[in-house]
């Protein structure tokens, strides 16, 4: 146990670090990119991410954190769930190049043909690397998962600006969005040093693959909830209205984005570890999410509302789901949930 919390603590630190410089990144480079582009600009990438945003929920089916959850996970089923994952991501991949037409049309701009098509690429690359961070997460590495993002993330920016600079106006951004997940992949398979086998067939897949089923379901909901003003605006007031909103959207909600990112994926992995001890379990749950909602929320002038777990618990959960799909904790709170079927939260 004291293992098991000294490593919490650790990955937990780690991980606010990297949020930390990947906050200063992503804020940065905003504005850098905010002073070499148009709003119109941000406003096509925004306009095709909210589509592609959807089907990257799908990019991996649920099954990394499905590996995750797992108490014990054979070689052969990790390996069988990277083709699976693999093999979404292509038809992913395919499937959107299918309809890049369509959402040229839908949001009668030629531009976003090939911007779809490139931007596509990504749900591949996304895939690739799934497994790996998943095994990193079992292992609770989360120092080296978090230099592996602030690698990503700072290349993706450094190509970003320098394509901005050289006049490349929207695919900038085009080439940052795809960049990321391209290092992200590879620097997981560095990382892991693992390569997967061949696949296998009645490996116990099965009940992994209706985990992750829920998960994607959560994420979907999430989701097009949180987004579906973003394809309206799209639709009937263009790409600059867009760009404007995705920019002061993307302002408000960096800070959230990163807390959740680092407390949800070290939460996750820590719960999934102790899922059969009922009593740790509800015990590292209640602090864990009590402590965040003191971070995150602000606190109620009723001390009747103020000290009720359901009130720290249930709006924990609404800002979970305000997080970026990719690395989306709202996800993890269908996982919490799920774990915690084993036991009651309260005492």
């Amino acid at each position: 146990m004291k293992d098991l919390k000294a490593r919490a603590i650790r990955g937990g630190f780690a991980k606010v670090c990297s949020q930390g410089a990947n906050f200063a990144l992503r804020v940065g480079s905003l504005m850098v990119l905010a002073r070499l582009l148009d709003p119109k600009d941000f406003g096509l990438v925004g306009m095709v991410t909210a589509f592609t945003g959807v089907l990257t929920l799908f990019r991996d089916f649920g099954l990394s954190s499905a590996t995750v959850q797992r108490v014990e996970v054979t070689e052969e089923q990790i390996s069988t769930l990277f083709w699976i994952n693999l093999l979404v991501g292509a038809i992913l991949w395919l499937l959107l190049v299918a309809v890049s037409p369509l959402v040229a049309a839908f949001y009668r701009e030629p531009r976003l043909l090939w911007v779809t098509i490139v931007l596509a690429a990504g749900l591949f690359f996304n895939a690739v690397g799934v497994q790996h961070s998943a095994m990193l997460q079992r292992q609770m590495r989360f120092t080296a998962l978090a230099i592996i993002d602030f690698i990503a993330l700072f290349s993706g920016i450094i190509v970003a600006i320098t394509m901005a600079l050289y006049g490349f106006k929207y695919w900038s951004l085009v080439a940052m969005t795809t960049v990321t997940p391209l290092v992200t992949s590879i620097s997981l398979w560095l990382t892991t040093g693992w390569i997967p086998g061949a696949p296998r067939r009645r490996v116990g897949v099965h009940s992994m693959m209706r985990f992750g089923g829920t998960i994607t379901l959560n994420g979907l909901v999430v989701y097009v909830a949180y987004n579906l003003e973003k394809v309206l605006l799209g639709r009937f007031w263009g790409a600059e209205t867009v760009g404007v909103y995705g920019r002061a959207y993307q302002l408000i909600n960096i800070p959230t984005d990163n807390l959740n990112s680092a407390v949800g994926e070290v939460a996750f992995s820590v719960l999934a570890r102790v899922q059969n001890d009922a009593a740790r379990l509800r015990s590292y749950f209640l602090k864990g999410y009590s402590l965040h909602s003191h971070f995150s929320l602000a606190r109620s002038n009723d001390p009747d509302v103020r000290h009720d777990e359901s009130f720290l618990l249930a709006p924990f959960f609404h800002g979970l789901g305000q997080s970026q799909p990719e690395n989306c904790p709202g996800h993890c709170a269908a996982c919490h949930l799920r774990l915690l079927d084993r036991a009651a939260i309260r005492p």
